[in-house]
């Protein structure tokens, strides 16, 4: 099942990354992952959070412009090999990988690596076909 990522254009100068922070703290938004890449200008914050539809109204209220993303959140071995695995499942399944990036979860053994692709479901159904666990929006609530 995939995951909404949430995607916000950000300003590229001091402070500009706490602003958005303190406005996501004070709508009590709780930050799951996020990642961000960086041009001279801007840069695009990905965000997987507590509640999507509420942060999408905190940042556009705010003045950014934002997008949501289908994302997959699978589970993966927090060892050497762990992400080679998955990627390698998706690499004969032919499918692309666009972006991702990953996190430790609390439980012990565990890493998420968020993934996206064009096709979700398909990729999902490729990675639950070899045994990898994808994780919904409530299981992230949950790490």
């Amino acid at each position: 099942m995939p995951v909404e990522q949430i995607s916000v254009f950000v300003e590229n100068h001091p402070g500009g990354l706490a602003v958005v922070a303190e406005a996501l703290s004070a709508a009590g938004i709780d930050i799951r992952a996020m990642s961000l890449a960086d041009t001279t200008d801007f840069g695009v914050l990905r965000l997987i959070v507590n509640d999507a539809p509420r942060t999408q109204t905190v940042l556009r209220a705010a003045g950014y412009i934002v997008s949501v993303t289908p994302v997959l959140a699978a589970f993966m071995e927090d060892r050497p090999g762990g992400l080679a695995r998955v990627l390698q499942i998706l690499a004969d399944a032919a499918v692309n990988v666009e972006y991702l990036y990953a996190f430790i979860t609390r439980k012990a053994g565990n890493a998420l690596v968020i993934l996206r692709v064009e096709d979700v479901d398909f990729a999902e159904k490729m990675l639950a076909k070899k045994g990898v666990q994808i994780a919904d929006a409530s299981t992230l609530l949950e790490l």
